[in-house]
């Protein structure tokens, strides 16, 4: 995601705002809501409403209470209230669609206890805030190799200064539970900072760093998925893909969040389909069904012992037959039902690519090399028969 302004250079820097994805227009930021009351005025007698969602690293949010009435527009940089010290970040929205946002978050925006914001950032804090974020690269390399130097099972995959500086967190995956007392103790004394260590499954890990998906787009828990929910194979059987571990899943290991897009759309149309268990008693024997096709709502059925002869029907047709068992009425066969779909089936998947003849990309390899090889033999033969 970038604003109209950014575009990526060659060390893969941001050309035009510079602020890798903290701009001031708040445009390439992660999980932006755009604000759609920005330009309507309050109506008389209705007092704007008090708190704010503030951006820190990476997607995090959070809510706080502008108790001391600072006028404060999208995109600023404020100090907010921490413990210990304060943290710095992005102003990413402001008015009413903040009390919106903090319901659909669970957050009570009656709470008095809600952190504060305690000022606009000076150019002091900016400074102290970009020299914490520029020693995190260097932070990170050098944790994980203490880490791996006390036998760690487990992967460090983010680090993230306080504003202040005064302290840092640390964002770690592991399979199992972690003994990282001793590692907190050598981080403490590398860095002279306060060490938070907090764990994170594979997907918020996912969601933290980026990526690009299998889909050439950039992954949905980066971009605008805030919450994660379950994915099983079932999702898949019921769209009839192939359950290959490698194509099912994502970025973070786990099954892609994809498959759950159009489960509902798949679940309905299935509605319309008789059970693939249902038996269809005719004349020849009992057919069962192998497979089907959804989109052309079509079932496959074989004779039991022919399994090599599949005889395609509408899923009408189906119906039908199975109507006439249910009244002990036996069909001759599914010879005079099936479909011939042969040439349909050529036509629509023969050119995937467009292309109606032979291209140069689908000659043999080799054949130019053999034809030049042949023009070889065919002189060194007229030069043997003049010598001759």
């Amino acid at each position: 995601m970038g604003c109209s302004s950014c575009s990526t250079g060659k060390d893969g820097q941001p050309r035009g705002c510079q602020n890798n994805g903290t701009c001031g227009t708040d445009g390439c930021n992660k999980l932006t809501v755009f604000d759609w009351l920005s330009n309507m005025s309050l109506p008389n007698g209705h007092e704007p409403f008090d708190c704010v969602e503030v951006r820190f690293k990476n997607s995090r949010k959070e809510f706080f209470r502008n108790k001391e009435n600072l006028t404060l527009s999208i995109g600023d940089v404020v100090a907010t209230e921490c413990s210990p010290g304060h943290d710095v970040g992005v102003v990413t929205l402001v008015g009413e669609l903040v009390k919106v946002q903090m319901k659909k978050k669970k957050v009570d925006f009656k709470d008095e206890n809600l952190p504060k914001v305690y000022r606009k950032a000076s150019q002091k804090d900016i400074d102290i805030w970009q020299a914490a974020r520029d020693r995190e690269a260097e932070v990170q390399k050098r944790s994980r190799e203490l880490a791996i130097s006390l036998k760690l099972q487990m992967k460090i995959s983010d680090v993230e200064f306080q504003g202040d500086g005064s302290k840092a967190t640390f964002y770690y995956t592991a399979e199992e539970r972690v003994d990282f007392r001793q590692l907190i103790k050598d981080m403490a004394r590398t860095f002279s900072t306060r060490i938070e260590m907090r764990q994170i499954g594979y997907r918020q890990e996912a969601a933290r760093l980026g990526g690009i998906g299998s889909c050439g787009r950039e992954l949905c828990c980066s971009t605008w998925l805030t919450d994660f929910r379950s994915v099983n194979t079932a999702s898949a059987r019921y769209q009839q893909l192939s359950l290959n571990p490698q194509k099912l899943a994502g970025q973070c290991g786990k099954l892609k969040c994809c498959l759950n897009y159009e489960l509902d759309a798949y679940l309905d149309a299935l509605n319309d389909f008789p059970s693939q268990d249902q038996r269809l008693k005719t004349k020849k024997g009992d057919a069962v069904c192998q497979k089907i096709d959804i989109f052309k709502q079509l079932m496959w059925f074989c004779y039991e012992g022919e399994w090599a002869n599949w005889f395609i029907l509408t899923t009408s047709q189906v119906k039908e037959i199975i109507s006439l068992n249910k009244k002990k009425q036996l069909v001759a066969g599914l010879e005079e039902y099936a479909l011939d779909l042969t040439e349909d089936t050529k036509t629509e998947f023969e050119n995937v690519v467009g292309q109606d003849s032979l291209t140069r990309f689908d000659k043999p390899k080799g054949t130019k090399g053999r034809s030049k090889n042949k023009k070889r033999r065919n002189n060194n033969r007229r030069k043997r028969s003049d010598n001759a």
